[in-house]
């Protein structure tokens, strides 16, 4: 039998910390003209407002978050999912605020900036935030819309 349905403030305040304790997401892009969807795990940093991501400047991830600035994110399993689409700015390491880059290796356990290949950083602002775990939480799933959290304290 399944659990029954979150009430939204339980699903806000899971949500909120699934970003804040999870290091992995799948990181859906496109090109923008008409090639095939790109999906691919990356870790990431939350900082309470937005994801910060890093990944191969020339990588098929890296280009198409630069060509078209949007991607959608999946978060935690399937039966607890948090599903991200939101805008993208595109970082280079030393335009990263103080202390940013060194709380981004120590949440990922990995440092892009010690590494020979070229990496870039993207920050992703969330404009739509859904999340659900079965069935019965598929109404109500929309925990932000256009960038506001729909569900306040």
């Amino acid at each position: 039998m399944n659990p029954p349905a979150r009430t939204p403030k339980q699903r806000m305040q899971d949500t909120l910390d699934r970003l804040e304790n999870d290091e992995d997401a799948w990181v859906s892009t496109a090109d923008g003209d008409g090639g095939p969807p790109y999906l691919i795990p990356l870790s990431f940093l939350w900082d309470g407002t937005t994801l910060l991501f890093a990944t191969p400047a020339a990588g098929p991830t890296g280009r198409n978050l630069r060509t078209t600035g949007r991607t959608r994110l999946g978060i935690g399993p399937t039966r607890d999912v948090v599903i991200v689409e939101g805008t993208v700015e595109t970082l280079e390491a030393a335009e990263l605020p103080d202390g940013v880059g060194d709380a981004f290796a120590e949440k990922t356990g990995f440092d892009p900036r010690q590494l020979t290949t070229a990496y870039l950083y993207f920050r992703v602002t969330p404009r739509r935030v859904q999340a659900w775990r079965e069935a019965n939480e598929i109404s109500g799933r929309d925990l932000m819309r256009d960038g506001e959290w729909l569900v306040t304290d």
